[in-house]
């Protein structure tokens, strides 16, 4: 009998999703798409989780489209059925990561492929295990890239580079990675649990509603000019400085303590 395909788990304020093929280096089937929407939908919902680890189990984080599903729809589909997965499932799963309300951390055990990679750039933070990897795998099996690739690439490491790495497929080792932007730290095999238990934990004790405003005015002012980003920021202020958070964290520091957030 045939397992989840995406695993979570919610622990001190922490949810972590895992995909769970490693038979299939986590390709992402249609059960995958499915389930990932529905635990990214449940975790957004949950005020208990202020903060979200998206991970995998073996060698790999996702090599992105299950393939031979894909082979599948293409001997048996029509276009119009085989591509609908693009607008009913991967840019649902896109959005979902981009407006979640918490922070996100990508977790990238092994390598992550084509749609993973694009996953992977959703996340506010990519810690990745020195023995993983990158790819953007499109253009080799002759597609264009999905799952936000062409807002998040550009963006991490400039439009020349991102065309670059999207024309020439190849595998990105972690300390390039690193280099190219795409790498928020890069951890030894050894050291990597323990190191995404820690981020995640300081995390999910932080001001979230903060972390929320922060990754909203940033994602607005990437496609407004100044004067409507300071207009969002100031809305973003209102919101956080009306906080139980914010007033708790002034209090604190007058008494010259350390504050204790609850999200709110």
């Amino acid at each position: 009998m045939t397992g989840p395909a995406v695993l979570t788990d919610v622990v001190d304020g922490v949810a972590t999703i895992t995909f769970a093929r490693p038979e299939a280096m986590n390709s992402i089937d249609l059960a995958t798409k499915t389930e990932l929407l529905g635990a990214l939908s449940e975790t957004g919902a949950d005020p208990s989780v202020r903060c979200v680890v998206l991970t995998g189990t073996g060698r790999a984080f996702s090599v992105g489209q299950d393939l031979k599903e894909h082979v599948t729809g293409l001997q048996t589909g029509t276009p119009d059925e085989l591509w609908a997965t693009v607008p009913e499932h991967y840019n649902p799963i896109a959005l979902a990561l981009h407006t979640i309300d918490k922070p996100v951390v990508a977790a990238l055990n092994g390598v992550a492929a084509g749609a993973g990679a694009s996953i992977a750039f959703l996340a506010d933070i990519r810690i990745v295990a020195a023995s993983a990897g990158f790819n953007l795998a499109f253009a080799n099996i002759a597609l264009s890239c999905d799952t936000g690739c062409s807002w998040t690439l550009p963006r991490l490491v400039g439009t020349t580079r991102a065309l670059d790495l999207l024309f020439n497929p190849r595998t990105i080792s972690a300390d390039e990675a690193l280099q190219l932007g795409i790498a928020t730290e890069v951890v030894a095999d050894d050291r990597f649990t323990d190191r995404v238990r820690t981020v995640a934990a300081a995390l999910a004790a932080g001001p979230t509603l903060a972390y929320a405003s922060i990754r909203a005015a940033v994602s607005y002012a990437a496609t407004r000019p100044l004067a409507e980003s300071l207009a969002f920021e100031s809305e973003m202020m209102k919101r956080t400085g009306s906080s139980a958070d914010h007033r708790r964290a002034v209090e604190a520091f007058l008494a010259k303590q350390r504050p204790t957030f609850t999200g709110a």
